[in-house]
């Protein structure tokens, strides 16, 4: 058997730095934490106390989508030869992670609470919820800047909308409890949050547990890519074809070509995998053409073979 190979791969870095994307938000949000546990103690707010615990791990999300950036932007090495960039994607399982574990923390509280109101004072508690959504609107605006097709910056940005949506919630709770005198608003509007968490990091824990498993990523058929490549001239069989996720941002795909009439030249090739990445966001392909003419059938031929 004669075997080629073509490598197809493009490159997409940031106009703008990790630091110039990341850290505003990381310190405006880091300070208005600080200034959200202060208020929620001495106003005896749950809500406060557990919105603050939502932004702690926000925080925590921006770090580490941070880090995962800078880590993408290493260069390949002997042992990492893709470099470091999958490390956004065990960024996005540990953000998941520890949201859960904090949210599990913030519910137990709530529940006793329920059993039990405590006074909170609803002027501090809407005033700082306020100034969560101004902080945390700024910094989903920021983050929408940059995020393009970057699954990474992306789930940064949903937080910081949610944040802001839950802030709001917070707000309203406080005007509630002022009216009312309802004590049990507040660690109902806790419970609230509890569950919005859940629901987010349940979503962000199956989409980046997908990943880590190297799941074919969300957004593209591999039906589609495989139709496409077997519809090529020359193409008589498909096989060994795998779709997986380098990244939150970047795709890669190898695939056995059976071209009995031969290699069709590093330029038709190099117009699939330019292709490839304008179809299907596919930017490393790598292809092995393969001519038929040995004994034996390739080995990797049956789908059920890895």
């Amino acid at each position: 058997m004669s075997d080629h190979h073509h490598h197809g791969h493009a490159h997409h870095h940031h106009a703008v730095s990790p630091e110039h994307i990341f850290l505003p938000g990381i310190i405006l949000n880091t300070g208005f934490i600080a200034i959200e546990v202060l208020c929620g103690l001495w106003a005896n707010s749950l809500a406060l106390l557990a919105d603050a615990g939502h932004n702690a791990g926000d925080v925590l999300a921006l770090f580490l989508a941070w880090g995962a950036a800078r880590l993408s932007q290493k260069t390949p090495s002997a042992r990492f030869t893709y470099g470091l960039q999958s490390s956004s994607i065990m960024a996005s399982l540990a953000n998941a992670v520890l949201l859960l574990v904090t949210v599990g923390g913030i519910g137990f509280e709530a529940m006793r609470r329920l059993g039990s109101p405590e006074y909170t004072s609803g002027v501090a508690v809407m005033l700082v919820a306020l100034a969560g959504v101004a902080v945390n609107g700024f910094t989903a605006w920021q983050l929408m800047k940059h995020q393009g097709n970057d699954l990474n910056i992306r789930s940064a940005y949903l937080h910081m909308v949610a944040d802001a949506a839950i802030s709001l919630g917070v707000f309203v709770a406080g005007g509630l409890v002022m009216a009312t005198g309802w004590g049990w608003l507040d660690p109902l509007v806790s419970l609230a949050i509890a569950l919005f968490i859940i629901r987010g990091a349940w979503d962000l824990l199956k989409s980046s547990t997908t990943l880590a498993l190297h799941a074919v990523p969300e957004g593209i058929d591999p039906a589609e890519v495989r139709g496409y490549l077997a519809s090529q001239a020359g193409v008589k069989e498909v096989h060994d074809l795998h779709i997986w996720a380098i990244s939150t941002s970047e795709t890669a795909l190898s695939a056995h070509l059976l071209m009995p009439g031969g290699h069709p030249g590093d330029g038709i090739l190099q117009k699939i995998t330019a292709e490839l990445a304008k179809k299907f966001s596919i930017h490393h392909a790598t292809l092995q053409i393969e001519l038929g003419d040995a004994k034996e059938a390739c080995s990797l031929a049956s789908d059920v073979v890895v």
